[in-house]
């Protein structure tokens, strides 16, 4: 391992602490510029019946990119187009029912103002995010949002730094806000975030449950021979009880059931699985995020849940058991 030279460090830590300073003023100076024209761009976003269209070209082309991929994921539909080849034929993707947000810092980026004209003559409306709100740019918007700042967290000034960083901040914003407004729900954010552990962290029940010939299910008359049976066989330590011509769910009977019923002696095989049962049993719709219910089963104590159709009276969809949830490496 290299030796550390500790003035050189010392200095690299003043330097990184002065950045991140810099940058966290720049967003702090943000909240106090928060007025109705950011009311006016959320407004023009929510009721956007085409696609949001990001564009900017360089560093702030990256960070147009982030917000897209950020208002896409939370339910708004927004795509980035790269101003230069818009050009060359990109600008087809723009129509009269979108929303147009441009960043450019200084508000005069030539590949930038070079939409405005496509911009206006389609009929599509215009936000800018930018630093200069007296600029060409924003002199075209329908919005102006200022994300100017005091200094960059560049030691020179001039490398793109603060300005950015306020700018996805500003989009962050604008993003979180619709989310709200929208009603955009957990089990939507699931939806569209099926792979990876965020998407198995918002996997449904249905998509991990035991269902079928896997889930334990006995009627309530069947004798305890073959309840303990069914038990071994499907090997979830439980099984759903059912009753009536409709298979409706009655109880369930654990491990736990049957070895409290034996302490108390008596002959268990003689018995029915309706003399045995637990009545009432915890049950969840399909529909449920695997978060939902791990947090049930923890906070009951118990290792399994009867997953149950929607309506009523509740019929059986499957059994799900918290080691399905560990096994998966969720949490």
């Amino acid at each position: 391992m290299a030796e550390v030279d500790s003035a050189a460090a010392s200095q690299a830590r003043t330097l990184a602490r002065k950045v991140l300073q810099t940058e966290a003023a720049a967003i702090l100076a943000l909240v106090d510029r928060l007025d109705e024209r950011f009311d006016m761009a959320v407004a023009l976003l929510r009721s956007c019946r085409g696609r949001v269209i990001l564009t900017g070209m360089g560093k702030s082309g990256i960070i147009c990119r982030k917000i897209a991929a950020t208002l896409t994921s939370t339910g708004t539909a927004a795509v980035f187009l790269h101003p230069a080849e818009a050009r060359h034929g990109d600008l087809g993707m723009i129509q009269n029912d979108d929303v147009v947000v441009a960043l450019s810092y200084s508000g005069e980026t030539d590949e930038v103002l070079l939409l405005l004209e496509t911009i206006r003559r389609l009929g599509a409306r215009l936000i800018a995010i930018t630093g200069g709100t007296r600029s060409t740019l924003a002199q075209a918007a329908d919005v102006v949002l200022d994300c100017s700042v005091v200094e960059e967290a560049c030691p020179m000034n001039l490398v793109p730094t603060a300005s950015t960083t306020a700018a996805l901040a500003i989009g962050d914003a604008l993003a979180m806000t619709l989310l709200v407004e929208k009603g955009f729900r957990e089990e939507d954010f699931a939806n569209l975030h099926p792979g990876g552990k965020l998407g198995k962290r918002l996997m449904r029940v249905e998509n991990l449950m035991h269902s079928g010939k896997q889930c334990p299910v006995v009627r309530a008359e069947t004798r305890m021979r073959d309840v303990i049976y069914e038990m071994s066989s499907k090997g979830l330590g439980m099984t759903c009880v059912v009753d009536g011509e409709d298979d409706v769910l009655v109880g369930i009977i654990t491990d736990g059931d049957l070895r409290r019923r034996m302490e108390r002696g008596g002959e268990i095989l003689g018995l029915r699985a309706g003399d045995v049962m637990t009545r009432n049993p915890v049950s969840i719709p399909r529909s449920m995020l695997a978060a939902a219910a791990l947090n049930i089963l923890e906070q009951r104590k118990i290792t399994s849940l009867v997953v149950v159709e929607p309506g009523e009276p509740p019929r059986i969809a499957g059994v799900l058991q918290i080691h399905d949830l560990w096994r998966m490496e969720m949490f």
